[in-house]
């Protein structure tokens, strides 16, 4: 049955969806933090660099880079199989490049108009250190844009992983997608796809969630 097919698949893709977002969040942010706070100086024109390089570069050319470096040269990491934690390095490195790089982008816009605000000059007026005026009202502050973002990145991931998932033969979603197309497997075809729709639903719904949880400033009721 086409249920039984896509439950089967559906755990192997959601691990490395969520493995994949947990190194993008903390690349991303890092880096979106770091050039925000150091705005136009080198720490800012390196993460900026390598972020817009992060959003260039193919992710199937990554994952064969990363492959030919860590599995065939150096024999560090597994090549394809989702058999162990192991084989979630590269995969999921290689799927969250992209979105780090994003976020980063989108953690300093946010960052650099939050730490212009009175509320941080009041902050540091009042002898706060500069490491909690940033972590304690800054990214607070800063996080409702950014949390949009994650969440439609996050729903990116967990549809969008075909061409990774090909790549290291991934027992997931994407490839199965794949070969529903190329055996013209429609039933398979409409499940995935009305499956990919109510996780963008539901994605939505928890981001929305976060909003208040987040920010006081904002309830719903």
């Amino acid at each position: 049955p086409v249920s039984e097919e896509i439950a089967s698949r559906f755990l192997p893709t959601l691990w490395l969806t969520i493995t994949s977002m947990i190194w993008a969040v903390l690349f991303g942010m890092a880096i979106g933090i770091a050039a925000a706070v150091w705005r136009n100086r080198w720490p800012d024109r390196l993460g900026m660099t390598l972020a817009v390089t992060g959003i260039s570069f193919p992710a199937f050319a990554l994952g064969m880079l990363l492959m030919q470096i860590f599995s065939v040269d150096l024999g560090w990491l597994p090549t394809v199989g989702a058999d162990s934690w192991q084989h979630y390095i590269l995969p999921s490195l290689t799927l969250g490049a992209a979105v780090a790089s994003v976020m980063a982008r989108f953690t300093r816009s946010s960052f650099v108009d939050v730490l212009s605000e009175d509320y941080m000059r009041t902050a540091r007026a009042k002898g706060v250190s500069e490491t909690w005026v940033v972590l304690k009202h800054g990214l607070r502050n800063a996080m409702i844009p950014v949390v949009t973002m994650m969440g439609l990145q996050f729903g990116f991931l967990l549809g969008g992983s075909i061409v990774v998932e090909k790549v290291f033969n991934w027992p997931g979603l994407g490839r199965l997608l794949v070969d529903s197309v190329d055996m013209r497997d429609y039933p398979v075809i409409q499940a995935e796809v009305l499956l990919f729709s109510l996780e963008f639903i539901l994605i939505n719904l928890v981001v929305d969630v976060l909003y208040a949880a987040i920010n006081p400033a904002i309830r719903y009721k």
